[in-house]
């Protein structure tokens, strides 16, 4: 009995810090020889490297509207969101830091979001991500109660706060 607790320990153990070690994976294009993130990746993984450099650029400078920003304050912690991104995409480096900008003045705990990095083929290789219909990116995929209420694809239709008021309100 005693040795069962143990494997059981060791298995939660050394099966986190094999999690742990899959966040911001960084590979190399095989056609473009650039690097990009794959697979699992958070908001720190986004402000190292030559995505900080574009992270920390479109973050600053974006401005997200106030009124959208004061309505997001009173809603979006019933949210549960995840990014679908790709470090390579012109789109990703745009819209990811802005829309963590939006989120971050909302008040919204940036550590809550799922941010899965693909690769040209769309795949994330060690992450399933078929059944999330990933077209373009980056997506956003806004979730409440464990369903999907809405999504903000590539570009937002209005601004990300609007659009993700818009979601986030029903």
């Amino acid at each position: 009995m005693m040795r069962i607790k143990i494997l059981i320990l060791a298995f939660i153990v050394f099966g986190g810090l094999q999690a742990r070690a899959q966040m911001n994976s960084t590979v190399v294009d095989p056609k473009t020889k650039t690097k990009m993130l794959l697979g699992y990746c958070d908001k720190k993984g986004l402000q190292k490297g030559i995505y900080g450099t574009y992270f920390k650029s479109q973050y600053d400078l974006y401005n997200p509207a106030d009124m959208y920003i004061n309505k997001l304050e009173n809603k979006i912690d019933d949210v549960e969101i995840t990014i679908v991104l790709a470090t390579w995409c012109s789109d990703s480096q745009r819209e990811v830091p802005r829309f963590y900008k939006v989120i971050n003045e909302a008040g919204y705990n940036d550590k809550r979001v799922q941010v899965i990095a693909v690769d040209k083929n769309m795949e994330a290789i060690v992450v399933d991500i078929k059944d999330m219909d990933i077209k373009r990116v980056p997506t956003f995929i806004i979730y409440k109660d464990e369903k999907e209420i809405g999504r903000i694809v590539e570009t937002p239709k209005k601004s990300l706060e609007r659009d993700l008021w818009n979601i986030v309100k029903k």
